[in-house]
C-alpha cells in the first residue's frame, strides 16, 4: 500500500505562485510514476502533469505548459508541482496519484492509470 499526502495549497492572488508537495510512504517511491490531477468546483477531475519514475519524461496538460512544472525528489519520496502565474480558473482541489504497475503503453493522462491517490489540497486563486 502506498500513502500519499499533499500539502502546499492555499489562497493566493492571481499572478502569484504556489508549490504543492506530495509525500509518499509505504511503497517504493522511486519505482512509481506520479501524476497530478485537479478538480475544479462543479467539474470533472482533469489531468495536470505527470512524471515518470526516472524523472526524464514529463507530461503536461497543453493549457498549463509554461506555467506549471512537475518534479520529484526520490531521496525524499516527494513529488512537486510548481505553479506560476496562477489564474482564478486554476482554483481546484489538487491531488497526486501513483502508478505502481509497469505497463509499456500506459496513458499518464488518464485517471485509470493510477493505483493510489492522495486526499487532495485546495488551491484558491483570487482575482
Amino acid at each position: 500500500q502506498v500513502q500519499l499526502v499533499e500539502s502546499g495549497g492555499g489562497l493566493v492572488q492571481a499572478g502569484g505562485s504556489l508549490r504543492l508537495s506530495c509525500a509518499a510512504s509505504g511503497g517504493t517511491f522511486s519505482s512509481a510514476n506520479m501524476g497530478w490531477f485537479r478538480q475544479p468546483p462543479g467539474k470533472e477531475r482533469e489531468f495536470v502533469a505527470a512524471i515518470r519514475r526516472n524523472a526524464v519524461y514529463k507530461y503536461y496538460a497543453d493549457s498549463l505548459k509554461g506555467r506549471f512544472t512537475i518534479s520529484r525528489d526520490n531521496a525524499k519520496n516527494t513529488v512537486y508541482l510548481q505553479m506560476n502565474s496562477l489564474k482564478p480558473e486554476d482554483t481546484a482541489v489538487y491531488s497526486c496519484a501513483a502508478d505502481v504497475r509497469f505497463r509499456p503503453n500506459a496513458n499518464y493522462y488518464s485517471t485509470t492509470t493510477y493505483d493510489y491517490w492522495g486526499q487532495g489540497t485546495q488551491v484558491t486563486v483570487a482575482s
